[in-house]
């Protein structure tokens, strides 16, 4: 286990050298070894995993169900999510055993983000309530952030490692360079279910009120240059 500084917050204390490391010795991996080896170098108690369960949110979360069903699974309930990403989120909790614990935030904020239906004029705000905020009061418990990110998903995504030191916590994306058809492949082989409305063309899903129609993450935020909620900046 990598030795952690624990002064108010529980601060990753890991060199550049260290991360490099990592990254070296998980590259090489497949994705399921890259998370078995993941609770060799980290206890559960320091793993943080994230899941929309939006368009293929199966393929992380069954990998995970296979290597380690007790590892809590985090869902961001914005307030604002379609019904069949709810009806998805419990389809897969059920298929996969998955230890699924919602967030949200705080009652008052997120009413006022409905009554001023701030995501017509400042998504990057609604996003930083309804979902950087929840996620923030309980990312400080942990060590190590797990997220389904892939590098051709965008070309934030692209500069990437499986490793990174991201303000005060370690992301690791154990799925970042699988290829698109790969994934594709691995979800045909495996029966995964897709979410609801990627056969309606959704092929990115968020929030009901910032979703439509369109390939990759073209569909998210439709005419505004944003890609990214913030989580993952």
């Amino acid at each position: 286990m990598f030795e952690i500084s624990s002064v108010k917050k529980v601060l990753p204390n890991i060199s550049e050298a260290e991360i490099k490391a990592l990254n070296t010795k998980y590259k090489p991996l497949s994705a399921t070894e890259r998370i078995q080896q993941l609770y060799k170098d980290f206890d559960i108690s320091e793993v943080m995993l994230t899941s929309s369960f939006a368009a293929t949110s199966a393929f992380l979360l069954k990998l995970f169900s296979e290597v380690n069903k007790k590892q809590e699974v985090f869902f961001i309930d914005t307030g604002y999510h379609f019904e069949d990403t709810l009806r998805y989120k419990e389809e897969l909790t059920k298929r996969y055993g998955l230890n699924v614990s919602s967030i949200s935030a705080l009652k008052e904020e997120h009413e006022f983000t409905s009554k001023d239906k701030t995501w017509t004029k400042n998504p990057d705000f609604c996003c930083s309530i309804n979902k950087v905020k929840p996620l923030d009061v309980i990312k400080n418990k942990y060590k190590v952030w797990v997220s389904g990110l892939m590098e051709w998903q965008s070309d934030h995504r692209a500069s990437l490692d499986i490793f990174e030191l991201r303000g005060e916590i370690l992301k690791f994306y154990p799925l970042l360079d699988i290829s698109k058809d790969k994934r594709d492949a691995y979800i045909k082989e495996h029966d995964l279910p897709f979410h609801p409305l990627v056969a309606k063309g959704y092929h990115s899903i968020g929030c009901k009120h910032c979703t439509v129609p369109g390939e990759d993450r073209n569909g998210r935020w439709n005419n505004n240059p944003k890609t990214e909620c913030g989580l993952h900046l």
